[in-house]
């Protein structure tokens, strides 16, 4: 929308661009967020803070994913190269295919405040150096870089490590996407066995496999059985991570965070 407004009122012609929407429908609060954005930055060269924003409400979970787009310098040109030369390598079948990316949506306050980072590009730096974690390893040394540099860790940021340790779990197992889908949570490309499907429903009680389509839901918990709120935030991740560990992993995994 933000890229759509900026194409009317070339050259010395003077233009408006008005978003219009359903009042009967009311806005989700990702929806509002992203309006209030965009009507707050309408000056000149407003597109990087509309962009650093957009990567907020979103996550960096698909900062390098193929559902980003954008310019070499979005990642830097080292980091682009690397890319496109593992791309060939695959395809020429030189070397180890890249492990794919694993999208992570569930309702968790895990971003990198502007007060505590208040530069743009090290915040963009920092955002990029956790969508590249890998390993438990990678995201402690993320963790003892920030503290170096910027001081103990707020919350929102220390969710947000725990959202990269959760991928490596996640990504270990082959799941590509874990994402908050109504009353369920989504696992998705999952294969399970016949015995994979009974622990399933053991363990998680009116969870769905659909085979067609690879892809498990399973309730998402609440803070009680009846009359509690849905799980979000790192007792969410943690649950995520624990059903990781019982589902589709043969040896049991650490939530420790």
């Amino acid at each position: 929308m933000h890229q759509l407004r900026g194409r009317v009122g070339r050259g010395r012609e003077r233009a408006y661009s008005y978003f219009l929407y359903p009042q009967e429908r009311p806005l989700t609060e990702t929806a509002h967020e992203r309006l209030a954005t965009i009507a707050q930055h309408s000056e000149l060269g407003a597109g990087m803070y509309v962009a650093m924003k957009d990567l907020e409400i979103r996550g960096a979970g698909n900062l390098l994913g193929g559902e980003q787009s954008g310019h070499i310098a979005a990642v830097g040109f080292d980091l682009y190269v690397r890319l496109v030369g593992e791309a060939v390598a695959e395809f020429k079948d030189e070397g180890k295919a890249v492990r794919p990316e694993t999208k992570v949506e569930l309702p968790i306050d895990a971003h990198i405040p502007h007060d505590y980072i208040e530069s743009e590009r090290l915040r963009l730096e920092a955002y990029k150096r956790i969508a590249s974690i890998e390993s438990d390893e990678g995201v402690d040394e993320v963790r003892a870089e920030l503290l170096d540099r910027y001081g103990d860790l707020p919350e929102p940021v220390a969710n947000l490590l725990d959202v990269a340790r959760f991928r490596t779990v996640a990504a270990a197992t082959g799941v590509a996407e874990v994402t908050a889908q109504g009353n369920f949570v989504r696992f998705a490309p999952v294969e399970l066995p016949e015995s994979g499907q009974l622990r399933l429903q053991r363990l998680y009680p009116k969870s769905l496999v659909k085979p067609a389509v690879r892809t498990i839901l399973v309730p998402r918990p609440t803070t009680a059985t009846i009359g509690g709120q849905p799980l979000r935030d790192t007792e969410l991740l943690k649950w995520a991570t624990k059903l990781v560990a019982d589902v589709l992993t043969q040896e049991p995994l650490s939530t420790s965070t």
